[in-house]
């Protein structure tokens, strides 16, 4: 009888993972692909700057008989290589840093700099590559509000905790079938135009290696900028996947304390956990909280979604609560409770 505990076999997957991501890069380099840095947008403040990115060997992109960029299935997101450990030189204005990728090619580095307040360009290239330019938004100190919004069935509708319909999603549908959710541009623009140099963050469970289609989504629905913070999929030192709650969770602490005079708005859904999450964000940081905006999900979508999560009663919050089923309603209610100004 074996003796390896749970753990030991998660060690032991992992371990396989790296293995086979070795050997797909080896297969790749002897024919000559090398790899890239895909950048995905960050953001920063007074004399830092958060960038992120991940090393890949990426496929070679398909076209159509008209040169057009062939229609994405999400499952060629998947296929990249990951480059583990890949030093990465990131260009800050005239200043270069060099910082080390984790084991899954992720980028995800804090930078002493000192750019103005707004979108700023960082650029990062591996192995002398092409470099790649790196949306960054700058918060000025002067702000004094921002946004955190979930992505899945909160801005596109995916229905993503049932695992099949996850899959189907992820690997199958086209991303130009994507559908938004009705109504969450319009609000998340008004939203934004608030303030300006408001910071605009999707906080999503997804992988990064959905980035560039969530990114592509987003623009071809009017969404507006914004950075991304997504996590990686695969099996760590003491579990087989990630933990998505974990992960937002995470990144708002991180929030928090990197920017203690900024107020959130959190956006999120009923079909995920986000209520659980906001709630215990808003007990740990309640100064750094402006209120909460759960989207419910249709009677269908929650079907597909494999139920709704129970919101609880937050009459007694000490910060705004507030649900409705799409982005109009949110609107009037955020209108109501004062966090969102009447459109003239």
């Amino acid at each position: 009888m074996s003796s390896a505990t749970p753990r030991d076999r998660i060690h032991w997957i992992a371990r396989l993972e790296r293995r086979i991501h070795a050997w797909r890069e080896r297969r790749a380099r002897r024919r000559g692909r090398k790899p890239t840095v895909l950048v995905f947008p960050g953001y920063g403040g007074d004399g830092w700057v958060r960038v992120l990115g991940r090393v890949l060997i990426v496929p070679p992109t398909k076209r159509d008989a008209n040169g057009q960029l062939a229609r994405v299935r999400g499952w060629r997101s998947f296929l990249g290589i990951p480059v583990g450990y890949a030093t990465v030189r990131i260009t800050i204005g005239d200043e270069v840093h060099e910082v080390v990728a984790d084991r899954g090619g992720v980028i995800d580095a804090r930078i002493e700099a000192h750019l103005e307040p707004g979108w700023q360009i960082v650029r990062m290239s591996v192995e002398n590559g092409e470099p790649g330019e790196s949306p960054v938004q700058i918060v000025g100190p002067d702000v004094r509000t921002g946004v955190v919004c979930d992505i899945d069935d909160t801005v596109m509708v995916t229905a993503l905790p049932r695992p099949l319909l996850a899959a189907w999603n992820s690997f199958v549908v086209a991303e130009h079938a994507r559908q938004p959710v009705p109504g969450m541009a319009v609000l998340l623009g008004r939203l934004t135009r608030q303030e300006p140099g408001m910071p605009m963050i999707y906080l999503s469970t997804g992988a990064w290696n959905v980035a560039p289609t969530l990114t592509r989504f987003l623009q071809r629905h009017l969404y507006p900028a914004g950075s991304l913070l997504l996590t990686d999929w695969g099996p760590t030192h003491d579990r087989w996947f990630r933990s998505g709650s974990e992960h937002k969770a995470t990144n708002l602490r991180r929030l928090a304390e990197e920017f203690p005079d900024v107020r959130w708005l959190l956006i999120g859904d009923d079909g995920q956990h986000d209520d659980e999450i906001y709630t215990r964000f808003t007990s740990e940081y309640p100064s750094s909280v402006a209120g909460v905006a759960i989207r419910r999900l249709s009677p269908a979508e929650a079907v597909l979604a494999g139920g709704r999560t129970a919101v609880n009663d937050h009459s007694a919050a000490a910060v705004p609560w507030v649900t409705a089923d799409d982005g109009a309603g949110l609107a009037e209610r955020l209108e109501a409770v004062g966090l969102l100004a009447h459109d003239r």
